[in-house]
């Protein structure tokens, strides 16, 4: 199986937000932008795997800063770290000012989704090759984010972990 580098798993998702999207105060609704935030990641499973890829997890959701009914809303996704039979996808949510054509970076999301095979059960991942300084950064620190995920699902003990166990004695 062909390792993949990140560059080939980006989707790049746009949503001008309307009416419909927001709250009474205009601000768009979390649950909107995190199935967008989902869909996109999804996507770009699918791109690094070249299979059905399920959503196992989703990590904290850091909302930086409001968005706001008429704004214009980027998603970029893309794979950090393949595992055996799961994959760690990255997606960060911009606001793009059209004026001066800059974006502002809002939320930032890591989601676990799980590689299926033709009769709905895990199969193997293609590894990833990190390419750029910003890319190793993200995929060595996906190790650490999965051992949280472990962690917090009760998948793995306290006393198995690596990092956390580090942590916790410093």
């Amino acid at each position: 199986m062909k390792s993949r580098i990140p560059s080939e798993s980006l989707n790049i998702h746009t949503e001008l937000i309307m009416p419909g999207h927001t709250n009474p105060l205009g601000n768009l609704m979390g649950g909107n932008l995190l199935s967008w935030m989902d869909v996109a990641c999804g996507v770009s499973a699918i791109k690094h795997c070249g299979t059905i890829c399920v959503t196992a997890s989703v990590d904290n959701v850091s909302f930086r800063l409001p968005i706001k009914v008429g704004d214009v809303v980027v998603l970029k996704s893309f794979a950090t770290r393949a595992f055996n039979t799961s994959l760690e996808v990255c997606c960060e949510v911009y606001i793009f000012e059209p004026k001066d054509r800059t974006e502002t970076l809002s939320h930032t999301a890591y989601f676990t989704f799980v590689s299926l095979d033709e009769n709905g059960k895990s199969t193997k991942v293609p590894q990833l090759q990190p390419v750029t300084e910003a890319e190793k950064i993200l995929y060595d620190s996906a190790e650490r984010r999965r051992e949280v995920r472990l962690f917090l699902a009760g998948k793995m003990k306290g006393s198995e972990t690596k990092y956390l166990k580090a942590m916790l004695e410093d």
